[in-house]
């Protein structure tokens, strides 16, 4: 039985949501954490471009499970700064992995859908790989340093309280509705947008089992980014006409963007008692958390 549990990224949307709810089951809690102290566990301050204050860390903890979570995920700052995406996101999975072989710690190792190259969607987890950004790359190098333990595949991950000074996509839509501001909102990037609350319950479960493999833990809802935001609305009563329609090409991004990396999850619905949350599920859930 896993009792302790070591959590890189501990102060983020979802190293937080897992800390909060492992809490909640009675495990002893570390939350590893760069800049942002964690409202949840243990603070343990990590450098993951310092591999070995994080080995000094973690040996002295002796976690029977870590779950890692911290990434560079700023996409465009990944393309700008590929030195540092590469050290963090590539080096740094590699090193916790290590660590994990070291102590014989169940690693649970959080990727990403922009491990695809988004040219048609609905990806299964043995669907060939294509990142069309330097972020997509380097938590690809992630995947196959840790392809000996679990790794899981999310989809823009939002929840109820902003983490690591960030607010997610829902938070930041709700707080520009609320205020009577219109918002551009993308008609033609698809999505199977992520609850952390669901995702983190999934995680657990898959560490409590000790189930290797890849899985696909995001929402069970394909939907645009436009589609999403006028659920959202709908679910807080808040004002649709406010979102308007834009489209991809809009936007003035550096790094190039998957048009469609929506996740199947019908492999986590079928081995998990946790299953994924459907788009109106996870939206009430999100709703109670807020409120």
């Amino acid at each position: 039985m896993i009792l302790k549990i070591f959590i890189t990224g501990g102060s983020g949307l979802l190293g937080s949501k897992l800390a909060e709810i492992a809490l909640e089951r009675g495990y002893d809690v570390y939350s590893g954490y760069n800049s942002h102290s964690p409202d949840f566990g243990k603070p343990v301050k990590i450098d993951l471009y310092n591999p070995e204050s994080v080995l000094k860390a973690i040996k002295e903890i002796k976690p029977e499970a870590i779950v890692h979570t911290a990434a560079l995920t700023d996409v465009d700052k990944c393309e700008i700064n590929k030195r540092l995406a590469y050290k963090i996101n590539a080096d740094g999975t590699m090193f916790i992995a290590k660590i994990s072989r070291m102590l014989e710690s169940f690693l649970v190792y959080v990727s990403t859908d922009y491990v695809f190259d988004g040219s048609r969607g609905m990806y299964r987890e043995e669907d060939a790989t294509n990142p069309i950004n330097y972020y997509g790359y380097t938590k690809l190098l992630g995947e196959k340093y840790t392809n000996d333990f679990c790794i899981v595949r999310p989809c823009v991950i939002y929840g109820a309280r902003p983490a690591s000074g960030k607010v997610n996509f829902a938070l930041w839509l709700i707080n520009k509705l609320e205020n009577g501001e219109k918002v551009k909102i993308i008609t033609d990037q698809y999505i199977t947008p992520t609850l952390n609350t669901n995702l983190a319950k999934m995680i657990l479960e898959l560490l409590e089992r000790e189930i290797k493999g890849v899985f696909h833990l995001a929402g069970a809802t394909r939907v645009s980014r436009f589609e999403f935001a006028k659920e959202i609305a709908r679910v807080f009563g808040l004002d649709e006409s406010l979102i308007v329609p834009s489209s991809m090409a809009e936007i003035k991004w550096i790094a190039k963007r998957p048009r469609d990396s929506s996740l199947d999850t019908s492999k986590a619905s079928k081995y998990l008692k946790e299953k994924p949350y459907d788009l109106k599920k996870a939206l009430n859930v999100l709703k109670k958390e807020v409120e």
